[in-house]
């Protein structure tokens, strides 16, 4: 349902609206301003230190992409991480991500 008075404008984005004047001049001025010329204000930015890097956790909605693959495991292995129930291939994975860490390595993300 429309309002009366309403302008209702279908626009391609393959060719979009001529710019006005004043939008052109504004970027313009922008392309030719160097980054080191716009006005950076880094104060309320709290130091990104150790401590924080110490406390720093994995985003929650994060989710690595999996690939399948067959892997060949010692039964005694394979019965330890069944052993605290359903999820045994994410414990695999969380001890396989850490041995990883701890290794310096990171390739996987």
């Amino acid at each position: 349902m429309t309002s009366k008075g309403s302008v209702h404008r279908a626009v391609d984005p393959g060719s979009p609206p001529a710019l006005t004047r004043p939008e052109a001049a504004e970027l313009a001025a922008l392309r030719e301003a160097a980054e080191r010329d716009l006005p950076v204000d880094t104060s309320e930015i709290a130091p990104l230190d150790d401590a924080f890097w110490r406390a720093a956790r994995r985003n929650p909605f994060f989710r690595p992409v999996k690939q399948q693959v067959t892997v060949r495991l010692d039964a005694d292995v394979l019965a330890w991480l069944r052993a605290a129930g359903p999820g045994y291939q994410t414990r695999l994975n969380e001890v396989l991500r850490d041995a990883m860490l701890r290794d310096g390595g990171s390739q996987g993300r």
